[in-house]
C-alpha cells in the first residue's frame, strides 16, 4: 500500500480538504479566545495586524531533539476555517452577557484569507525557542486559531518524537511495528498517533483505519485467541492446498505438517530435544497457513515458546517450502526476548543445515510485550536475535512524557515588537517577527540555529564569521563559519501576500525528510543518555533589542 498525497485537493469549492478529524473545527477552541475575539472587536482592535511564534521551550524524554509535526493538519484548518450560523448561535448563547448584532455579523465573515502562516517543514528536527509556526494575521483570528493549532501541533510532536527515539535506539537495519491501537487515548489519539510514528520512522501499524486514512503499511497476524480456539487437527475440514505455482495441490496439507513434526523430532543435528508438541497449536499454526501460505507468521508462546511453538512452527514452515510457499516467522509476546530469540535462531540455522533449506537461517523473529525504550537498549546490551519489534502502549500513549508543552506567543502588532517577561527566564519570549536559519559545518552535520531580526541579511557562506549569542545570557556566545545556510521557515498559507505557497508533502515524504534530519545531526545531540544540548541562538542585533526591549517594558522598583 503506497503513502497517500496530503497535498491541496479540490472538493465542493474547496481550497484542501479538511481536518483528519471532523471535530477539529473552529469550536475546537478555549472559550477565552472567543470571549478576546468579543473584546477586541469591542474595542475597534479586531483587525490589528498581530504576529504569533508557536515554539516550545524544553526538549521532551530528557533528550535534546523533538521532531515537528501536526503542520499538515494546521493548513487544512487555516484553509476551512468558517463558523456555521448553528456554531455561531451557540458562541453568542455561551458568551457572558449579550453580544451585539455586529458581532454576530463578525463571525459570519471570519475566515482565514488574510492569515499569513510561516513554517519549519514538517519532519524537521528542531529545538527549543525556535518558532515551529509564525502565523500572522487580524489579532482576532489568529487567536482564534491559537488552541486548534497547539493541540494538532502538542502530541503529534511528542509522539513523532517518541518514534524517532525508538527508532534510534533499534536501529536502521530493525523493523518497527506500531501496535498501539488498543491501548491509546482514544480514537484520535490512536489515529494520530500511527500517522506520527510512521513519520518517526516506523515501518507500519496495526491499525487499519490508519492506513486507509494514511496509506500506512499494515502488518499484523493472529492473537493467543486464535490459538487456543483450536482443540486438534480434527477441526481443519479443508485440508488441500495449491502450489505456489498453481501447477498441482497438496490434497492433505495437515498430514504434511504432521510428517515435517516428526522428521524434526527425529533430527540428530537437535539432539533429541524436541519432544511432543501441542497438537491444538499445531492445527492453529496450520490453519493458519492454509489461510495465508504467503504470509505465514506465527504467535509461538501461547503453550511453550521452545518445546512447542518453535517446533511446530518449523513443521508448517518446511510444509509451505515443499509446496514453494516461504514462511515470514515468529513472534515472541512474552518471556526473555534475548534468550528466546536466540534459541529460536539456533534452531532455524539447524534446520537450515539439517535439511538444505537456504536462508531459513535467517526466518524473521518478531518481538511485542511492553516493549519501550529500556527494553531496546537492554536487548541491545544483552545480545539478542530479533528482527523486528511490535511497540505498542509505551510508544503511542508517550508513557514518558505527558506533553510537549508547545505555546503561542504574541511577538508583535502593528509592527511594534512585543515581549512577555518572566522571573523565569526560560519564560520570556523573542520579540518581534524573525527569520531563522540552520547553519552546517564542515562535517555535514547542522551546528546552530540562528534567529534573526526580519530585515536583517540572510547569513553567507562565504568565509563570514557570524556572532550568534544565546538569547538570555550574555558570556555564551561564538563565531560561526558556515559551509551551507537552510532558512527554516517557509510559506505554507500565504493569505493575501501573493507569496508562492510550499506544497505539503506526500506522508511518506515527510517521513523520508525525518530521517535524513536525523542523519544530519551530530550523534552526541541525539544519543539516548548525556546528549549533548544543540545550540539556539540570536543575531548580535537581535540580541541587544531583546534587552533593550526587555528594559523598556520591565517595571522599575523603588525600595523603601
Amino acid at each position: 500500500m503506497e503513502a497517500k498525497t496530503n497535498g491541496p485537493s479540490v472538493n465542493a469549492g474547496r481550497v484542501m480538504d479538511g481536518p483528519t478529524n471532523p471535530m477539529v473545527t473552529p469550536l475546537l477552541t478555549d472559550l477565552y479566545q472567543f470571549t478576546m475575539a468579543y473584546a477586541y472587536w469591542k474595542a475597534g482592535k479586531h483587525n490589528d495586524r498581530a504576529v504569533f511564534d508557536l515554539y516550545f521551550r524544553k526538549n521532551p524524554f530528557g533528550g535534546e531533539f523533538t521532531v515537528f509535526a501536526g503542520l499538515e493538519e494546521c493548513i487544512k484548518l487555516i484553509a476551512n476555517f468558517k463558523l456555521t450560523e448553528e456554531e455561531i448561535s451557540f458562541i453568542c448563547e455561551t458568551l457572558p452577557g449579550s453580544c451585539e448584532e455586529g458581532f454576530v455579523k463578525y463571525l459570519r465573515n471570519i475566515d482565514c484569507s488574510d492569515v499569513e502562516v510561516y513554517a519549519i517543514s514538517e519532519g524537521t528536527v528542531v529545538f527549543p525557542k525556535v518558532p515551529l509556526l509564525r502565523v500572522e494575521g487580524p489579532v482576532a483570528v489568529v487567536q482564534l486559531l491559537e488552541t486548534p493549532v497547539l493541540n494538532l501541533v502538542n502530541f503529534a510532536s511528542l509522539v513523532a518524537t517518541n518514534a524517532a527515539r525508538h527508532r534510534l535506539v533499534a536501529g536502521k537495519s530493525k523493523m518497527l511495528l506500531e501496535f498501539g491501537l488498543r491501548r491509546a487515548q482514544g480514537p484520535d489519539g490512536a489515529i494520530s498517533a500511527s500517522k506520527y510514528c510512521y513519520i518517526g520512522g516506523f515501518d507500519a501499524t496495526s491499525n487499519v483505519a490508519a492506513g486507509r486514512l494514511f496509506g500506512i503499511p499494515l502488518r499484523g497476524t493472529h492473537s493467543h485467541a486464535f490459538v487456543s480456539s483450536f482443540m486438534s487437527p480434527d477441526e481443519i475440514l479443508e485440508r488441500s492446498l495449491h502450489r505456489s505455482d498453481g501447477s498441482s495441490t497438496c490434497e492433505d496439507f495437515v498430514s504434511l505438517v504432521q510428517s515435517w513434526l516428526s522428521k524434526i523430532q527425529w533430527a540428530k543435528a537437535l539432539g533429541n530435544t524436541v519432544g511432543e508438541t501441542n497438537q491444538s497449536e499445531l492445527a492453529a499454526f496450520t490453519s493458519y497457513a492454509l489461510a495465508f501460505p504467503n504470509n505465514f507468521l506465527a504467535l509461538v508462546d501461547t503453550y511453550d515458546v521452545m518445546r512447542s511453538g518453535v517446533p511446530n512452527f518449523c513443521a508448517v514452515a518446511l510444509a509451505l517450502n515443499d509446496l514453494g510457499y516461504k514462511s515470514v516467522g515468529i513472534r515472541l509476546d512474552s518471556g526473555d526476548l534475548a534468550y528466546l530469540s536466540g534459541e529460536a535462531r539456533k534452531i532455524f540455522q539447524i534446520i537450515e543445515k539439517e535439511f538444505g533449506l537456504p536462508s531459513f537461517g535467517k526466518t524473521s523473529i518478531t518481538a511485542s510485550n511492553d516493549l519501550n525504550e529500556e527494553t531496546l537498549d537492554a536487548l541491545n546490551k544483552q545480545g539478542h536475535e530479533v528482527d523486528c519489534y511490535g511497540i505498542g502502549t509505551y510508544l503511542v500513549t508517550c508513557y514518558a512524557q505527558a506533553a510537549l508543552g508547545c505555546v503561542f506567543k504574541l511577538v508583535e502588532i502593528n509592527n511594534q515588537p512585543r515581549i512577555k517577561l518572566s522571573e523565569d527566564v526560560s519564560k520570556v519570549s523573542i520579540p518581534c517577527k524573525k527569520r531563522c536559519y540552520r547553519l552546517y559545518g564542515r562535517e555535514g552535520y547542522s551546528l546552530v540555529d540562528i534567529m534573526t531580526g526580519e530585515n536583517e541579511p540572510c547569513p553567507k557562506v562565504v568565509g563570514e564569521r557570524i556572532l550568534c549569542r544565546h538569547p538570555f545570557n550574555e558570556s555564551k556566545r561564538a563565531y560561526v563559519v558556515p559551509q551551507r545556510v537552510e532558512e527554516l521557515l517557509k510559506c505554507y498559507w500565504p493569505g493575501k501576500s501573493g507569496k508562492v505557497r510550499e506544497e505539503l508533502p506526500a506522508l511518506k515524504d515527510i517521513r523520508d525528510h525525518c530521517i535524513k534530519q536525523l542523519e544530519q545531526m551530530r550523534p552526541d545531540h541525539i544519543r539516548r543518555l548525556n546528549p549533548t544540548p544543540y545550540k539556539v541562538s540570536v543575531s548580535a542585533k537581535l540580541y541587544d533589542f531583546i534587552h533593550f526591549l526587555w528594559l523598556n517594558e520591565a517595571p522599575v522598583g523603588e525600595l523603601q
